[in-house]
Protein backbone atom coordinates (compact mmCIF):
# COMPACT_ATOMS: atom_id res chain seq x y z
CA UNK A 1 0.00 0.00 0.00
CA UNK A 2 2.75 2.05 0.31
CA UNK A 3 2.91 2.82 -3.86
CA UNK A 4 -0.49 4.13 -3.22
CA UNK A 5 -0.67 8.21 -3.20
CA UNK A 6 -3.31 10.09 -0.88
CA UNK A 7 -5.83 10.20 -3.68
CA UNK A 8 -8.41 12.18 -1.81
CA UNK A 9 -5.94 15.46 -0.99
CA UNK A 10 -4.73 14.96 -4.93
CA UNK A 11 -8.54 15.23 -6.30
CA UNK A 12 -8.42 18.53 -3.96
CA UNK A 13 -5.47 19.99 -5.89
CA UNK A 14 -6.99 19.30 -9.17
CA UNK A 15 -10.19 20.77 -8.27
CA UNK A 16 -7.96 23.85 -7.12
CA UNK A 17 -6.16 24.18 -9.22
CA UNK A 18 -8.95 23.75 -12.67
CA UNK A 19 -10.34 27.02 -11.23
CA UNK A 20 -6.66 29.20 -11.81
CA UNK A 21 -6.73 27.04 -15.28
CA UNK A 22 -9.09 29.02 -17.16
CA UNK A 23 -7.56 32.65 -16.60
CA UNK A 24 -4.16 34.31 -17.30
CA UNK A 25 -2.01 34.64 -13.87
CA UNK A 26 0.58 37.07 -12.67
CA UNK A 27 -1.20 40.99 -13.11
CA UNK A 28 -3.43 39.96 -16.39
CA UNK A 29 -5.08 43.07 -16.09
CA UNK A 30 -5.82 45.22 -19.47
CA UNK A 31 -8.96 46.98 -21.12
CA UNK A 32 -9.29 46.20 -25.12
CA UNK A 33 -6.16 44.38 -25.51
CA UNK A 34 -4.11 44.16 -28.96
CA UNK A 35 -2.90 41.83 -30.82
CA UNK A 36 -0.49 39.24 -28.72
CA UNK A 37 3.09 39.83 -30.61
CA UNK A 38 5.83 38.39 -29.78
CA UNK A 39 9.49 40.22 -29.59
CA UNK A 40 13.15 39.11 -29.07
CA UNK A 41 11.04 35.75 -27.11
CA UNK A 42 8.60 37.51 -25.38
CA UNK A 43 5.15 38.64 -25.22
CA UNK A 44 3.15 42.11 -25.85
CA UNK A 45 0.14 43.10 -25.83
CA UNK A 46 -1.13 46.99 -25.13
CA UNK A 47 -4.64 48.37 -23.97
CA UNK A 48 -6.77 51.28 -23.59
CA UNK A 49 -4.76 54.28 -21.95
CA UNK A 50 -1.22 53.60 -22.69
CA UNK A 51 0.60 51.02 -21.27
CA UNK A 52 0.12 46.79 -21.26
CA UNK A 53 1.28 43.69 -20.47
CA UNK A 54 4.83 41.25 -21.15
CA UNK A 55 5.03 37.54 -20.50
CA UNK A 56 8.18 35.89 -21.11
CA UNK A 57 6.12 32.26 -21.67
CA UNK A 58 2.60 33.07 -22.52
CA UNK A 59 1.24 32.31 -19.46
CA UNK A 60 2.12 34.91 -16.44
CA UNK A 61 1.35 37.98 -17.73
CA UNK A 62 2.54 41.59 -15.99
CA UNK A 63 2.43 45.41 -16.60
CA UNK A 64 5.31 46.97 -18.27
CA UNK A 65 4.36 47.47 -21.90
CA UNK A 66 5.01 50.71 -23.15
CA UNK A 67 3.12 52.67 -25.52
CA UNK A 68 2.68 56.51 -25.55
CA UNK A 69 -0.57 58.61 -26.56
CA UNK A 70 -3.23 57.54 -24.11
CA UNK A 71 -6.06 57.02 -26.08
CA UNK A 72 -7.98 53.80 -26.82
CA UNK A 73 -8.44 50.13 -28.06
CA UNK A 74 -4.72 49.76 -29.59
CA UNK A 75 -3.36 47.30 -31.96
CA UNK A 76 -0.10 45.87 -33.33
CA UNK A 77 1.86 43.71 -35.85
CA UNK A 78 5.29 42.89 -36.92
CA UNK A 79 5.69 44.05 -40.11
CA UNK A 80 9.02 42.73 -41.58
CA UNK A 81 11.57 43.76 -39.15
CA UNK A 82 9.39 46.46 -37.37
CA UNK A 83 6.59 46.78 -35.40
CA UNK A 84 3.67 48.55 -36.16
CA UNK A 85 1.21 49.87 -33.23
CA UNK A 86 -2.38 52.09 -34.46
CA UNK A 87 -4.99 53.68 -31.79
CA UNK A 88 -7.98 55.92 -31.35
CA UNK A 89 -6.77 59.17 -29.80
CA UNK A 90 -10.12 59.00 -27.99
CA UNK A 91 -12.11 56.89 -25.45
CA UNK A 92 -15.38 57.01 -27.91
CA UNK A 93 -18.79 57.38 -26.52
CA UNK A 94 -21.58 59.59 -26.43
CA UNK A 95 -20.49 62.18 -24.00
CA UNK A 96 -17.96 63.89 -26.04
CA UNK A 97 -19.36 63.45 -29.44
CA UNK A 98 -17.38 61.02 -32.09
CA UNK A 99 -14.48 63.51 -33.37
CA UNK A 100 -11.74 60.95 -32.84
CA UNK A 101 -8.07 60.55 -34.76
CA UNK A 102 -6.45 56.91 -35.86
CA UNK A 103 -2.62 56.93 -35.52
CA UNK A 104 0.05 55.13 -36.72
CA UNK A 105 3.61 54.80 -35.26
CA UNK A 106 6.53 52.67 -35.57
CA UNK A 107 9.05 51.26 -33.42
CA UNK A 108 12.12 49.01 -33.99
CA UNK A 109 11.47 46.96 -30.85
CA UNK A 110 8.92 46.55 -28.11
CA UNK A 111 11.04 46.07 -24.99
CA UNK A 112 11.44 49.77 -23.42
CA UNK A 113 15.07 48.63 -21.72
CA UNK A 114 16.22 48.31 -25.76
CA UNK A 115 18.72 50.78 -26.99
CA UNK A 116 16.71 50.77 -30.15
CA UNK A 117 13.11 51.50 -28.42
CA UNK A 118 11.68 54.87 -29.72
CA UNK A 119 8.46 55.43 -31.14
CA UNK A 120 7.97 57.41 -34.57
CA UNK A 121 5.90 60.48 -34.48
CA UNK A 122 2.30 59.51 -34.98
CA UNK A 123 0.42 59.45 -38.18
CA UNK A 124 -2.78 60.30 -38.77
CA UNK A 125 -4.52 57.62 -41.31
CA UNK A 126 -8.19 58.15 -40.36
CA UNK A 127 -10.37 60.61 -38.12
CA UNK A 128 -13.41 61.42 -37.70
CA UNK A 129 -16.18 64.70 -36.80
CA UNK A 130 -17.96 64.76 -33.59
CA UNK A 131 -21.56 64.88 -35.18
CA UNK A 132 -20.87 61.87 -37.50
CA UNK A 133 -22.40 58.35 -37.57
CA UNK A 134 -19.04 57.13 -37.40
CA UNK A 135 -16.50 57.18 -34.00
CA UNK A 136 -12.32 56.84 -35.12
CA UNK A 137 -11.22 54.50 -32.25
CA UNK A 138 -10.61 50.83 -32.30
CA UNK A 139 -8.65 49.84 -34.82
CA UNK A 140 -7.21 46.37 -36.22
CA UNK A 141 -4.74 45.57 -39.01
CA UNK A 142 -4.87 42.93 -41.21
CA UNK A 143 -1.82 41.95 -43.73
CA UNK A 144 -2.67 40.64 -46.57
CA UNK A 145 -0.74 36.95 -47.09
CA UNK A 146 -1.88 36.96 -50.94
CA UNK A 147 -1.29 40.59 -51.89
CA UNK A 148 0.66 42.30 -49.23
CA UNK A 149 -1.79 45.25 -48.82
CA UNK A 150 -2.35 46.33 -45.35
CA UNK A 151 -6.29 46.77 -44.17
CA UNK A 152 -7.40 49.09 -41.28
CA UNK A 153 -11.02 48.54 -40.18
CA UNK A 154 -12.17 50.63 -37.13
CA UNK A 155 -15.45 52.23 -35.75
CA UNK A 156 -17.66 51.92 -32.77
CA UNK A 157 -21.06 50.64 -31.92
CA UNK A 158 -21.56 54.32 -32.09
CA UNK A 159 -22.17 53.80 -36.17
CA UNK A 160 -20.21 52.37 -38.71
CA UNK A 161 -17.40 49.80 -38.94
CA UNK A 162 -15.10 51.47 -41.57
CA UNK A 163 -12.14 50.09 -43.37
CA UNK A 164 -9.53 51.77 -45.37
CA UNK A 165 -5.98 51.01 -46.72
CA UNK A 166 -2.39 51.69 -45.03
CA UNK A 167 0.74 51.11 -46.81
CA UNK A 168 2.85 49.05 -44.87
CA UNK A 169 6.10 50.54 -45.59
CA UNK A 170 5.25 53.96 -44.19
CA UNK A 171 1.99 53.15 -41.54
CA UNK A 172 0.75 56.11 -43.71
CA UNK A 173 -2.88 55.96 -45.22
CA UNK A 174 -2.97 55.06 -49.31
CA UNK A 175 -3.73 58.18 -51.19
CA UNK A 176 -7.05 57.79 -52.82
CA UNK A 177 -7.58 54.68 -51.26
CA UNK A 178 -11.77 55.18 -50.46
CA UNK A 179 -13.22 54.15 -47.02
CA UNK A 180 -16.07 52.11 -46.89
CA UNK A 181 -18.61 50.99 -44.10
CA UNK A 182 -18.16 46.90 -44.07
CA UNK A 183 -20.30 46.36 -40.65
CA UNK A 184 -22.35 48.18 -37.85
CA UNK A 185 -23.96 47.34 -34.71
CA UNK A 186 -20.60 46.44 -33.38
CA UNK A 187 -16.99 47.36 -32.25
CA UNK A 188 -13.16 46.22 -31.81
CA UNK A 189 -13.37 45.37 -35.65
CA UNK A 190 -10.39 43.26 -36.92
CA UNK A 191 -9.91 41.15 -40.43
CA UNK A 192 -7.91 37.74 -40.74
CA UNK A 193 -7.47 35.57 -43.80
CA UNK A 194 -7.51 31.84 -44.51
CA UNK A 195 -8.59 29.25 -47.02
CA UNK A 196 -9.48 31.55 -49.34
CA UNK A 197 -11.81 33.42 -47.49
CA UNK A 198 -11.14 36.96 -45.76
CA UNK A 199 -13.21 37.34 -41.65
CA UNK A 200 -14.28 40.17 -40.14
CA UNK A 201 -14.33 40.10 -36.29
CA UNK A 202 -16.32 42.01 -34.25
CA UNK A 203 -17.51 42.60 -30.74
CA UNK A 204 -21.68 42.84 -30.19
CA UNK A 205 -22.64 44.20 -27.17
CA UNK A 206 -22.19 46.53 -24.31
CA UNK A 207 -19.05 47.17 -22.40
CA UNK A 208 -17.28 48.95 -19.60
CA UNK A 209 -19.90 47.42 -17.07
CA UNK A 210 -18.51 45.01 -14.95
CA UNK A 211 -20.11 41.95 -14.44
CA UNK A 212 -22.94 43.37 -16.55
CA UNK A 213 -21.44 43.89 -19.57
CA UNK A 214 -22.75 41.78 -22.42
CA UNK A 215 -19.70 41.66 -25.12
CA UNK A 216 -19.39 38.56 -26.94
CA UNK A 217 -17.26 38.02 -30.58
CA UNK A 218 -18.95 37.39 -33.62
CA UNK A 219 -18.10 36.67 -37.48
CA UNK A 220 -18.67 37.07 -41.00
CA UNK A 221 -16.75 36.16 -44.04
CA UNK A 222 -16.12 37.01 -47.72
CA UNK A 223 -13.83 36.09 -50.43
CA UNK A 224 -13.23 40.19 -50.80
CA UNK A 225 -11.35 42.13 -48.38
CA UNK A 226 -13.66 44.77 -49.45
CA UNK A 227 -16.66 42.12 -48.18
CA UNK A 228 -19.76 42.07 -48.28
CA UNK A 229 -19.12 39.74 -44.96
CA UNK A 230 -21.69 37.64 -44.47
CA UNK A 231 -22.33 34.90 -41.45
CA UNK A 232 -23.33 31.60 -41.28
CA UNK A 233 -27.41 32.21 -41.79
CA UNK A 234 -26.84 34.91 -44.66
CA UNK A 235 -26.94 37.99 -42.96
CA UNK A 236 -24.53 40.79 -43.79
CA UNK A 237 -22.59 42.56 -41.04
CA UNK A 238 -23.79 45.75 -41.99
CA UNK A 239 -27.14 44.72 -40.71
CA UNK A 240 -25.73 43.76 -37.46
CA UNK A 241 -24.72 40.03 -38.69
CA UNK A 242 -22.05 37.48 -37.16
CA UNK A 243 -22.00 34.42 -36.17
CA UNK A 244 -20.35 33.64 -32.77
CA UNK A 245 -17.26 32.97 -31.59
CA UNK A 246 -17.40 33.32 -28.06
CA UNK A 247 -19.46 34.43 -25.19
CA UNK A 248 -19.59 34.60 -21.67
CA UNK A 249 -18.61 31.47 -19.48
CA UNK A 250 -19.69 31.17 -16.08
CA UNK A 251 -17.95 33.45 -14.13
CA UNK A 252 -16.02 34.80 -16.88
CA UNK A 253 -17.91 37.50 -18.59
CA UNK A 254 -18.13 39.59 -21.73
CA UNK A 255 -15.07 38.47 -23.70
CA UNK A 256 -14.30 41.40 -26.69
CA UNK A 257 -11.58 42.86 -28.73
CA UNK A 258 -10.34 39.39 -30.84
CA UNK A 259 -6.89 38.68 -31.91
CA UNK A 260 -5.25 36.27 -33.49
CA UNK A 261 -1.94 34.77 -32.50
CA UNK A 262 -0.39 32.10 -34.77
CA UNK A 263 2.24 29.74 -33.21
CA UNK A 264 2.47 26.85 -36.61
CA UNK A 265 0.48 25.40 -38.74
CA UNK A 266 -2.48 24.06 -36.97
CA UNK A 267 -1.93 25.88 -33.67
CA UNK A 268 -3.21 29.45 -32.86
CA UNK A 269 -4.76 31.47 -30.50
CA UNK A 270 -6.83 34.03 -29.75
CA UNK A 271 -6.48 36.87 -27.15
CA UNK A 272 -8.74 39.16 -26.36
CA UNK A 273 -10.16 40.62 -22.67
CA UNK A 274 -12.86 39.42 -20.37
CA UNK A 275 -14.89 42.68 -19.15
CA UNK A 276 -15.21 41.04 -15.91
CA UNK A 277 -13.75 37.86 -13.68
CA UNK A 278 -15.85 37.13 -11.03
CA UNK A 279 -12.83 35.22 -9.54
CA UNK A 280 -10.46 38.78 -10.00
CA UNK A 281 -12.81 41.24 -8.32
CA UNK A 282 -14.46 41.47 -11.24
CA UNK A 283 -11.63 43.03 -13.10
CA UNK A 284 -11.28 43.34 -17.35
CA UNK A 285 -8.58 40.92 -17.57
CA UNK A 286 -6.46 39.76 -20.37
CA UNK A 287 -8.27 36.20 -21.68
CA UNK A 288 -6.50 33.65 -24.33
CA UNK A 289 -8.13 30.73 -26.12
CA UNK A 290 -7.27 28.26 -28.68
CA UNK A 291 -8.52 29.21 -32.01
CA UNK A 292 -10.61 26.20 -34.05
CA UNK A 293 -11.85 26.28 -37.22
CA UNK A 294 -15.03 24.30 -37.53
CA UNK A 295 -16.25 24.03 -41.15
CA UNK A 296 -14.77 26.99 -42.48
CA UNK A 297 -15.72 29.47 -38.86
CA UNK A 298 -13.60 30.60 -36.27
CA UNK A 299 -14.87 29.49 -32.81
CA UNK A 300 -13.15 29.50 -29.21
CA UNK A 301 -11.78 26.63 -28.30
CA UNK A 302 -11.95 25.33 -24.41
CA UNK A 303 -9.18 25.74 -21.29
CA UNK A 304 -8.17 22.66 -20.45
CA UNK A 305 -9.71 21.81 -17.51
CA UNK A 306 -7.35 19.23 -15.08
CA UNK A 307 -8.57 15.80 -14.22
CA UNK A 308 -8.69 12.22 -14.79
CA UNK A 309 -8.44 11.20 -18.29
CA UNK A 310 -8.56 8.88 -21.23
CA UNK A 311 -5.41 9.64 -23.23
CA UNK A 312 -6.63 8.47 -26.87
CA UNK A 313 -4.71 8.42 -30.13
CA UNK A 314 -6.47 9.41 -33.13
CA UNK A 315 -4.48 7.24 -35.34
CA UNK A 316 -5.18 4.27 -33.89
CA UNK A 317 -8.14 4.89 -31.73
CA UNK A 318 -5.61 2.93 -28.55
CA UNK A 319 -5.15 4.54 -25.11
CA UNK A 320 -1.84 5.37 -23.87
CA UNK A 321 -0.82 2.73 -20.97
CA UNK A 322 2.14 2.11 -18.69
CA UNK A 323 3.18 -1.29 -19.63
CA UNK A 324 2.03 -4.11 -16.96
CA UNK A 325 0.37 -7.21 -17.13
CA UNK A 326 -3.24 -7.59 -17.98
CA UNK A 327 -4.44 -8.37 -14.86
CA UNK A 328 -8.24 -9.91 -14.87
CA UNK A 329 -10.91 -7.82 -13.18
CA UNK A 330 -13.39 -9.95 -10.68
CA UNK A 331 -17.09 -10.67 -10.20
CA UNK A 332 -17.66 -11.11 -14.36
CA UNK A 333 -19.18 -14.59 -15.36
CA UNK A 334 -20.22 -15.98 -18.35
CA UNK A 335 -23.75 -17.25 -18.70
CA UNK A 336 -26.28 -18.31 -21.87
CA UNK A 337 -26.92 -15.57 -24.03
CA UNK A 338 -30.78 -16.53 -23.41
CA UNK A 339 -30.33 -17.04 -19.69
CA UNK A 340 -33.09 -15.09 -17.94
CA UNK A 341 -32.55 -16.54 -14.25
CA UNK A 342 -29.56 -14.80 -13.42
CA UNK A 343 -29.64 -12.21 -10.97
CA UNK A 344 -28.53 -8.74 -11.73
CA UNK A 345 -25.44 -7.19 -9.53
CA UNK A 346 -23.41 -4.54 -10.35
CA UNK A 347 -19.53 -4.94 -10.85
CA UNK A 348 -16.98 -2.79 -9.01
CA UNK A 349 -14.84 -1.27 -11.27
CA UNK A 350 -11.01 -2.75 -10.89
CA UNK A 351 -9.23 -0.84 -8.44
CA UNK A 352 -5.39 0.34 -7.99
CA UNK A 353 -4.73 -1.38 -5.15
CA UNK A 354 -6.68 -4.61 -7.03
CA UNK A 355 -3.29 -4.63 -9.27
CA UNK A 356 -0.49 -2.27 -8.31
CA UNK A 357 1.25 -4.88 -6.25
CA UNK A 358 1.93 -6.57 -9.60
CA UNK A 359 3.46 -3.60 -11.30
CA UNK A 360 7.20 -3.97 -11.32
CA UNK A 361 9.47 -1.39 -8.97
CA UNK A 362 10.93 1.44 -11.17
CA UNK A 363 10.74 2.89 -14.69
CA UNK A 364 7.49 1.36 -16.48
CA UNK A 365 7.59 1.15 -20.13
CA UNK A 366 4.74 3.42 -22.18
CA UNK A 367 2.73 2.08 -24.86
CA UNK A 368 -0.81 2.12 -26.31
CA UNK A 369 -3.27 -0.29 -25.64
CA UNK A 370 -7.16 -1.24 -26.31
CA UNK A 371 -8.91 0.80 -23.62
CA UNK A 372 -10.75 -0.94 -21.17
CA UNK A 373 -10.52 1.46 -18.31
CA UNK A 374 -7.64 0.03 -15.93
CA UNK A 375 -5.53 1.72 -13.48
CA UNK A 376 -3.09 1.55 -15.94
CA UNK A 377 -4.37 3.94 -18.60
CA UNK A 378 -6.29 6.32 -16.04
CA UNK A 379 -3.99 9.74 -16.29
CA UNK A 380 -4.61 12.58 -13.75
CA UNK A 381 -3.52 15.50 -15.69
CA UNK A 382 -2.08 18.09 -12.96
CA UNK A 383 -1.37 21.93 -13.09
CA UNK A 384 2.04 22.80 -11.54
CA UNK A 385 1.92 26.45 -11.21
CA UNK A 386 5.46 26.75 -10.09
CA UNK A 387 6.59 25.63 -13.44
CA UNK A 388 5.17 28.71 -15.36
CA UNK A 389 3.36 27.87 -18.86
CA UNK A 390 2.76 28.66 -22.47
CA UNK A 391 0.25 30.57 -24.73
CA UNK A 392 -1.26 27.06 -24.49
CA UNK A 393 -1.71 27.28 -20.57
CA UNK A 394 0.35 26.41 -17.70
CA UNK A 395 2.47 23.35 -17.84
CA UNK A 396 1.35 20.11 -16.32
CA UNK A 397 2.47 16.95 -14.57
CA UNK A 398 0.50 13.90 -16.39
CA UNK A 399 0.42 10.73 -13.48
CA UNK A 400 -1.22 7.55 -13.29
CA UNK A 401 -4.60 8.12 -11.06
CA UNK A 402 -3.51 7.38 -7.63
CA UNK A 403 0.14 7.20 -7.80
CA UNK A 404 3.38 9.57 -8.44
CA UNK A 405 4.13 7.21 -11.48
CA UNK A 406 4.95 10.70 -14.37
CA UNK A 407 4.77 10.64 -18.05
CA UNK A 408 8.49 11.84 -18.79
CA UNK A 409 10.79 12.30 -22.03
CA UNK A 410 13.73 10.13 -22.57
CA UNK A 411 17.22 11.45 -24.16
CA UNK A 412 16.02 8.41 -26.79
CA UNK A 413 13.16 10.42 -27.96
CA UNK A 414 11.29 8.46 -26.31
CA UNK A 415 8.40 8.43 -22.84
CA UNK A 416 8.62 6.45 -20.03
CA UNK A 417 6.83 6.45 -16.47
CA UNK A 418 8.66 7.41 -13.69
CA UNK A 419 8.25 6.25 -9.87
CA UNK A 420 7.48 9.48 -8.90
CA UNK A 421 6.76 13.65 -10.35
CA UNK A 422 10.55 14.93 -9.30
CA UNK A 423 9.28 18.61 -11.66
CA UNK A 424 12.32 18.36 -13.93
CA UNK A 425 11.93 19.59 -17.46
CA UNK A 426 10.99 16.40 -18.89
CA UNK A 427 8.37 15.77 -16.70
CA UNK A 428 6.51 18.75 -17.29
CA UNK A 429 3.58 18.66 -20.48
CA UNK A 430 2.11 21.45 -22.27
CA UNK A 431 -1.50 20.82 -23.92
CA UNK A 432 -2.45 22.76 -26.85
CA UNK A 433 -6.07 22.09 -28.47
CA UNK A 434 -5.50 22.61 -31.86
CA UNK A 435 -7.68 24.01 -34.75
CA UNK A 436 -9.46 20.74 -35.48
CA UNK A 437 -10.16 20.42 -32.02
CA UNK A 438 -7.83 17.62 -31.26
CA UNK A 439 -4.99 17.96 -29.07
CA UNK A 440 -0.71 18.40 -29.21
CA UNK A 441 1.03 17.18 -26.44
CA UNK A 442 4.58 18.17 -25.69
CA UNK A 443 7.33 17.87 -22.79
CA UNK A 444 8.92 21.25 -22.06
CA UNK A 445 12.40 19.87 -23.01
CA UNK A 446 13.46 16.14 -24.27
CA UNK A 447 16.92 15.40 -23.00
CA UNK A 448 19.97 16.50 -25.35
CA UNK A 449 17.82 17.76 -28.06
CA UNK A 450 17.20 21.22 -28.68
CA UNK A 451 14.20 21.11 -31.26
CA UNK A 452 10.96 20.86 -29.89
CA UNK A 453 9.37 17.09 -30.33
CA UNK A 454 5.48 16.18 -29.47
CA UNK A 455 4.25 12.68 -28.27
CA UNK A 456 3.46 10.69 -31.22
CA UNK A 457 1.94 7.38 -32.07
CA UNK A 458 4.10 4.89 -33.86
CA UNK A 459 2.36 2.43 -35.24
CA UNK A 460 -0.66 0.92 -33.50
CA UNK A 461 1.20 0.21 -29.74
CA UNK A 462 4.07 1.98 -29.91
CA UNK A 463 4.15 5.65 -28.33
CA UNK A 464 7.31 7.74 -29.02
CA UNK A 465 8.57 11.66 -29.57
CA UNK A 466 8.75 13.16 -32.83
CA UNK A 467 8.77 16.67 -34.87
CA UNK A 468 5.06 17.81 -35.00
CA UNK A 469 3.12 17.30 -38.22
CA UNK A 470 -0.37 18.52 -38.12
CA UNK A 471 -0.81 16.85 -41.38
CA UNK A 472 -0.54 13.28 -39.49
CA UNK A 473 -2.96 11.63 -37.39
CA UNK A 474 -0.07 10.22 -35.94
CA UNK A 475 0.69 13.64 -33.56
CA UNK A 476 -2.78 14.10 -32.52
CA UNK A 477 -4.61 12.78 -29.30
CA UNK A 478 -7.97 13.47 -27.65
CA UNK A 479 -9.00 13.23 -24.20
CA UNK A 480 -11.86 11.45 -22.53
CA UNK A 481 -12.74 12.07 -18.79
CA UNK A 482 -12.54 8.75 -16.90
CA UNK A 483 -15.80 7.68 -15.21
CA UNK A 484 -15.94 5.16 -12.85
CA UNK A 485 -18.22 2.22 -13.50
CA UNK A 486 -20.08 1.26 -10.04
Amino acid sequence: MEKLMRTVAGAVAVMLASVSAFAQTGNPYIHDPSTIVECDGKYYTFGTGGGGLISEDGWTWNPGAVRPGGGAAPDAMKIGDRYLVVYGTTGGGTGGGHASRIVTMWNKTLDPESPDFAYSEPVTVYESLVDEDFNAIDPGLMLDPTTGRLWLTCGTYFGHIRQVEIDPKTGARVEGTEAIDIGRNLEASVMMYRDGWYYMLGTHGTCCDGVNSTYNIVAGRSRSPRGPFIDNVGRSMIQGGGRAVITTEGRLVGPGHFGRYIEEEGVEKMSFHWEADMDQSGRSVLGIRPLLWKDGWPEAGDAFVPGTYEIKSLRSGYALEVAVDFIRAQGGMRVARNATDVPKVSIEAQKLEDVIDTWPEGVLEVRNGYYMARPWQRWSIIPVPEAGGTLAGPYYKIVIEGTGKALAATPDAEVEAVPEFTGAPEQLWRIDQLTDGTFRIMPKEVPGHSEPLALVCFGDSSATLAKFDFGSDNCKWDFKRYSPIK
